[in-house]
């Protein structure tokens, strides 16, 4: 009995240790949250802003450019997707992973090769041990990134949007990453960052049934959609790897919680086991004792007669 009580104990001291660990994670990224949300919001009005831009060229030109203007029969596409570089944050990297995999049968039914470029050591790993081809990745900036970050995954994209298909280029760039809704809820979810739809574009900027002025473009729109392509496209990135960031948080905070409230029903239910198995040695003891007590009282009396 002493025995099993030893490893109750050792238990209760394993999980105890376990908690310190999951609360302290889970305080951690609680003051994280709060970070990525500052940045998240102030990320919003440049993106926001750019978008209109964008808009009010493609609509008071006729360009076809590479920005605006859809390929009538688009024979491949780029899929970006954003995981996290670390784990125990629930099922964070696992839905983005999954809603990936979704986008990327909807485009090949519709006849198209996809390209996958993967931010985060969680999709690298899950396209790896698949043995998937992976156009690009990049790793060690998925809890705080910074818009050097996002230039640097913007760049080969940006690339292979310009390049002609026949020569190893994409017809349209989509990006699958999580939307930081709340601290309880945080969505993954896909869109189509290139070609640039209009309508979509006025919904996000709210401007839709707004009349937009008139501008001169100097020295054409085509200049102007080049010098602004990149930056689109990079704020695009930036404002998706920082709610994917602040998801994250969230997501991790959430599970650490979790795992803190079981550690601590373990521990209570492992301390009854404790407490009931200290009150049955203890009983044993008084049982051995009131028996060797009355064999000795027996045998006392034995030889009195």
């Amino acid at each position: 009995m002493g025995a099993q009580l030893r490893v109750y104990k050792r238990r209760i001291r394993a999980v105890t240790a376990t908690k310190k660990i999951t609360k302290a994670m889970e305080m951690i990224a609680a003051s994280r949250i709060v970070k990525a949300q500052r940045k998240v919001a102030a990320s919003m009005p440049y993106a926001t802003e750019l978008t209109r831009a964008v808009t009010a060229v493609a609509t008071g030109s006729n360009t076809k450019h590479a920005l605006t203007t859809e390929v009538e029969a688009p024979a491949r596409a780029a899929v970006l997707l954003i995981t996290s570089d670390r784990g125990l944050a629930g099922g964070y990297s696992s839905n983005a992973i999954k809603q990936a995999e979704r986008l990327t049968e909807r485009l090949r039914a519709e006849g198209k090769e996809v390209d996958a470029y993967i931010v985060g050591r969680k999709g690298v790993a899950y396209y790896g041990f698949r043995e998937r081809t992976v156009a690009q990745s990049w790793t060690g900036f998925t809890d705080s990134p910074a818009y050097a970050d996002a230039k640097r995954v913007a760049a080969p994209l940006i690339e292979a949007i310009q390049t002609e298909t026949a020569e190893g280029g994409v017809d349209e760039l989509h990006i699958v990453y999580t939307e930081f809704v709340s601290m309880m809820t945080q969505n993954a979810v896909d869109g189509r960052m290139l070609p640039l739809s209009l309508d979509q574009a006025a919904e996000e900027t709210g401007t839709k049934g707004e009349i937009l002025p008139l501008f001169d473009f100097e020295p054409s729109a085509e200049d102007v959609l080049d010098a602004l392509l990149p930056r689109y496209v990079e704020s695009r990135i930036y404002n998706a790897l920082l709610q994917s960031a602040a998801s994250e948080h969230a997501a991790r905070r959430r599970a650490m919680k979790s795992a803190t409230d079981n550690a601590g029903d373990l521990i209570k239910s492992l301390s009854r086991l404790a407490n009931a198995a200290r009150q049955a040695e203890i009983t044993q003891e008084i049982s051995e004792i009131v028996g060797g007590a009355s064999a000795m009282a027996d045998a006392t009396a034995g030889s009195d007669k």
